[in-house]
């Protein structure tokens, strides 16, 4: 049986997807923390900065357009 590799195109290799999927779960975790945190006022700092922050705490990175995108959509839900 020879490997065509098709059974691993496009796959991660190693354990990358693995951590990919943590990391997903993990800006989700965050930003509904941050969420909860909101709307019981604990939080009065920029939302952005808030995000960023605990972002680099769990070692995920992020463009800051998209950090700054993300912070917009907790306030909206957060608010609602």
């Amino acid at each position: 049986m020879t490997d065509t590799g098709a059974e691993t195109a496009g796959a991660p290799s190693g354990n990358d997807g693995a951590e990919e999927v943590a990391g997903v779960e993990t800006a989700e975790s965050i930003a509904d923390e941050i969420r909860d945190e909101i709307r019981l006022g604990h939080v009065q700092d920029d939302v952005s900065h808030v995000l960023e922050e605990r972002f680099d705490e769990a070692g995920i990175r992020l463009r800051p357009e998209a950090v700054d995108d993300l912070a917009e959509e907790i306030e909206k839900d957060a608010s609602t």
